[in-house]
């Protein structure tokens, strides 16, 4: 069958490859499927230009990918339409960690034919055999589909276990040179930029995430490093931002892929997803001498009991330590915090922004943003047991409208309370941040006049050196 996959452009200037389609567009493929990219992200297509496309190009599927924001919500039913105002509209597919948790939702907004749940690889395959035969999608695990009115959920599908047998992502198929383009901290002029995976899962279970596979599945390093050779031999990648929900799932692992790397001989920058309890001076060295320049780390609170009613598996003391430890071996670190879960008042709030101010390495701006309830999150289903929030069409339709406002409030404060609070704090490091952008600026110019300096390239932001 001829296939087209679409990726949506986010808004963005340079967009991040998108891995998941990459997955899916590779066992499509290699099923024997004629699979072609609609790169909306690179050529900034408008929406109604998708609807020309297949009016002049046949299609028996058309597939898109989202997870569970505002903004892809919105996109989605752009595209749908666009898609379903088609003269010769293909079978229309829809997956990823959005639609997943409520799908049937998802099928009548979108109005689209099939939501592939979970992870796509074994299912879309199946999938398409179905369509090409015209066959029943009633015993296809992991779907949900819409005949009419009505709809119908599968049970899921196991997920796959072993995660090198997973095929790596078609990467021919798109426009990499675009995507390489992508800028992380530390990212020089000359540094080309990919995501990878190093596996499959986390390891944790904290109230606001909505990836419902549980388990993680780690990838044989030798195969990670065979896959790092092969794109910096195509493409000229020598950077790695390894996007897993959670690199380092334990410190042997984190060692493991770190000697990896370093054993390689490639010189390559990287950065992954990290948890500060598995800190420690040796390892963070070691992840230095590998090439490891930025580690994110998901904080989300400076306060133990809020931190304890998240499920978070992760102390205040633990927090310092690691921050600080991280900084002392110089890794940049991504402070992210939350503000709005439940047992979060002023007080607490107070101690994240001392936090972010304390140990602000000016590498990336700091904020904070309210928690949200996503579909699928345990956060999601306890806002509806509590009478928060009534279900997807309240979340995406009247509640989710921004990520930066609030979309259920679980603190005792009101919510012009939450929004006072929110509006103090992140006044308070954005001020910092630029008043440290400015002195830096103007010693900048003390420095040039003062010393004369030749190599000196004019005054201009940072993004256009």
């Amino acid at each position: 069958m001829k296939i087209l996959l679409i990726v949506y452009d986010n808004g963005a200037f340079t967009h991040g490859f998108p891995m998941g389609l990459g997955y899916v567009a590779a066992v499509l493929e290699k099923a024997g499927h004629d699979v072609e990219i609609y790169a909306q992200d690179f050529h900034h297509f408008p929406n109604d230009h998708l609807t020309g496309y297949l009016d002049n190009n046949h299609f028996d599927a058309i597939g898109v990918s989202l997870i569970a924001g505002y903004y892809q919500y919105r996109k989605l039913l752009a595209l749908s339409k666009a898609i379903n105002g088609s003269k010769d509209r293909p079978i229309y597919v829809i997956g990823g960690y959005g639609p997943t948790p409520e799908p049937e939702f998802f099928l009548k907004k979108a109005q689209a034919d099939v939501v592939v749940m979970g992870e796509g690889e074994d299912t879309v395959v199946e999938l398409m055999a179905a369509i090409a035969n015209k066959s029943s999608f009633k015993n296809i695990l992991g779907i949900a589909y819409r005949e009419g009115d009505k709809v119908y959920i599968n049970d899921r599908r196991p997920l796959t276990q072993n995660a090198n047998e997973i095929t790596w992502p078609a990467y021919h198929l798109f426009p990499m040179h675009y995507y390489r383009m992508l800028r992380m901290p530390y990212a020089e002029s000359s540094d080309f930029v990919m995501p990878m995976m190093s596996g499959r899962g986390c390891t944790f279970k904290c109230t606001f995430c909505y990836r419902m596979d549980t388990g993680y599945r780690e990838r044989d390093v030798g195969e990670i490093i065979e896959e790092v050779r092969f794109l910096n031999k195509e493409y000229g990648i020598n950077y790695i931002s390894f996007q897993d929900d959670l690199l380092m799932a334990s410190v042997v692992r984190t060692q493991e892929i770190s000697d990896a790397i370093l054993s390689s001989g490639m010189k390559i920058k990287w950065a992954c997803n990290g948890r500060l309890n598995y800190c420690n001076t040796n390892l963070l060295k070691l992840m230095k001498d590998s090439g490891c320049v930025f580690i994110n780390y998901g904080i989300e609170s400076m306060d133990n009991e809020v931190l304890k009613n998240m499920k978070k598996g992760l102390r205040v003391d633990q927090v310092i330590r690691g921050i600080e430890m991280t900084l002392k071996t110089g890794i940049s670190p991504g402070l992210n915090i939350i503000f709005g879960n439940i047992g979060d008042t002023r007080e607490t709030l107070e101690k994240s922004v001392d936090f972010l101010l304390k140990y602000d390495d000016f590498v990336r701006i700091r904020t904070i943003r309210p928690v949200t309830p996503y579909p699928g999150s345990p956060l999601y289903a306890d806002a509806i047991n509590k009478g928060l929030l009534e279900g997807p069409e309240d979340f995406y339709e009247r509640k989710h409208l921004n990520s930066d406002l609030v979309t259920v409030n679980f603190t005792e404060m009101s919510d012009d309370e939450l929004y006072e609070c929110l509006k103090w704090a992140n006044g308070k490091l954005l001020s910092n941040y630029y008043t440290n952008a400015h002195d830096q600026a103007i010693s900048g110019v003390r420095e040039l006049y003062d010393s004369r300096d030749p190599t000196f390239r004019g005054f201009r932001h940072e993004e256009q050196m």
